[in-house]
Order: structure tokens, then C-alpha cells, then sequence
């Protein structure tokens, strides 16, 4: 017990499953401003590789290459994209550093935008935390504890 007979937040944390932790901003990394788009794609699985390589023009797709969720791939195949924990979101990533309603991706002209929404956490690409940001191909957006890199066809 803290003093006045308050519960500590970590056991607070523990009797309520709504209320909902923080990362640790240690585990984001810088990625390199010039990505390498063959090493990029040397990195993947064999099928992730062949299905980033036939992606339409101007489609986009995350793929998860490190951390909870590895492997998974998630097509951005409507103009928006809702990312959350609640599993009415189109990418549902199921822990509890990630908001319910935690992020949009939209499809603007040629390329794609991630728009933070006000998630506890906050989102990042290439490790800066951002309100909103534009992608490109090898960019990291990192939401919650999850990784997710994204890819663009044609790019």
C-alpha cells in the first residue's frame, strides 16, 4: 500500500484489466533514411518476398518482421485503414500497449499516411513518434509493441 492507503499503480494495473500500460521508448530504432529495397526484401520469408513483389502499383501492405505478431501481413486494400486493439478494427493487434482505437492509415493520391488517434502510446515511424506521417517502403510504424514494416508496390 502507498501511503494513505492508495493501491501502487502497478497493483492498481493488476485488479483492473482496463487500465492500460506504457512502452518502453528503448526498444524503438532509428531506420536508415536510404532503404536498400533488395536487402529490404532479402529479409523476408520466400512467400512474404514473392507476394511484396506482386503487389499491384500504388498497393500498400505491412508486414510484422520482428516482435509479437511476427510474420503477420496485412493488406492496405481500402482508402481507411483503422489499427487498434478492438477487434472492430481493420489490423486488430491484440495487446494491451496498443489503444482500441489507436491509429488510421489512409490512402492519399499515390502513397499512404498513418495518422496517430491519440493513443495512450502514441505511434512512430522510424522511431520518431509523429501525429500524422506519410510512408514510404521500409518504414517502421510502431504501434504499441508491435513492429510493422511497411511496403508499397511498385516502390
Amino acid at each position: 500500500m502507498a501511503i494513505g492507503g492508495a493501491m501502487s499503480n502497478e497493483k492498481a494495473a493488476q485488479g483492473n484489466p482496463e487500465l492500460t500500460s506504457t512502452i518502453h521508448l528503448n526498444s524503438l530504432k532509428a531506420v536508415p533514411t536510404e532503404i536498400d529495397r533488395d536487402a529490404l526484401l532479402a529479409s523476408l520469408s520466400a512467400e512474404s518476398a514473392h507476394i511484396v513483389r506482386e503487389l499491384e502499383p500504388e498497393m500498400g501492405m505491412l508486414i510484422v518482421l520482428s516482435g509479437p505478431g511476427l510474420g503477420g501481413r496485412y493488406l492496405l486494400d481500402s482508402e481507411l485503414i483503422t489499427v487498434g486493439r478492438d477487434s472492430s478494427n481493420e489490423i486488430a493487434l491484440d495487446d494491451i500497449t496498443v489503444s482500441r482505437k489507436h491509429a488510421l492509415i489512409k490512402r492519399s493520391g499515390a502513397g499512404y499516411i498513418v495518422e496517430d488517434l491519440r493513443s495512450l502510446n502514441g505511434t512512430y515511424v522510424n522511431a520518431k513518434a509523429v501525429a500524422t506521417s506519410s510512408l514510404r517502403t521500409g518504414d517502421e510504424v510502431h504501434v504499441g509493441k508491435y513492429r510493422l514494416t511497411f511496403f508499397q508496390g511498385g516502390k
